[in-house]
């Protein structure tokens, strides 16, 4: 029996870690087998990785470097987390998956999107969620809000114009794939985002 693939995505600041926390919670209080897990990590490999990406000192990665190591952790990523429990029938959440490398790497960085998909042929056989929850706001309300949580990485340290790109790039996607990508406001709130994917997840996935 498959299990249900669910991710979250969204600028810095959008809320995903938060959003997917308290929906694991709510399917586990269903009786549901939930695994939550993020990107870059996952893996104890992907862990390593995740370090070496978002570490202020390197800021002179370059973006081909760059997106070469998230896929490295998104192959591990499948193959020993991922897929080991979609196959025994579980609800997998992630924060961030191959959107998050089209958005921003792909839109924000400018590589080519021809390029980008090759590799996720290669790395993923282009796995997508079933069903991915795009938690939008301004990006500087965004990064407003990491800056109150004094959360400060590589990436944060980009221009708001790299971060408004990352933006248009996810509109772009969740225009491209609307079945799959539900575009969320989040500027109502923690609780009433929290209401308004119980009531997509509801809608979309029967859970």
């Amino acid at each position: 029996m498959k299990g249900t693939f669910i991710s979250f995505e969204g600028i810095e600041g959008s809320g995903k870690s938060t959003q997917g926390k308290l929906l694991y919670k709510y399917l586990s209080s269903k009786g549901a087998d939930v695994l939550l897990t993020e990107e870059p990590g996952g893996t104890e490999i992907g862990v390593k990785i995740r370090t070496v990406l978002l570490a202020v000192e390197h800021i002179g990665m370059s973006p081909l470097t760059e997106l070469l190591l998230y896929f490295a952790s998104r192959a591990q990523h499948i193959q020993e987390v991922i897929m080991p429990a979609l196959n025994r029938g579980a609800i997998v959440i992630t924060d961030r998956f191959t959107d998050s490398t089209l958005a921003y790497q792909g839109y924000g960085r400018g590589l080519d999107l021809h390029l980008i998909d090759s590799i996720d042929l290669i790395a993923t056989g282009r796995m997508r969620p079933d069903i991915t929850l795009l938690l939008d706001l301004d990006v500087k309300t965004g990064l407003l809000r990491n800056q109150g949580i004094n959360k400060t990485d590589r990436l944060e340290l980009e221009a708001t114009s790299f971060h408004e790109r990352v933006r248009n790039g996810y509109h772009l996607l969740a225009a491209q794939d609307p079945e799959r990508i539900k575009l969320i406001q989040t500027t109502a709130g923690i609780d009433e985002t929290h209401r308004k994917i119980i009531r997509i997840i509801s809608e979309t996935a029967s859970l």
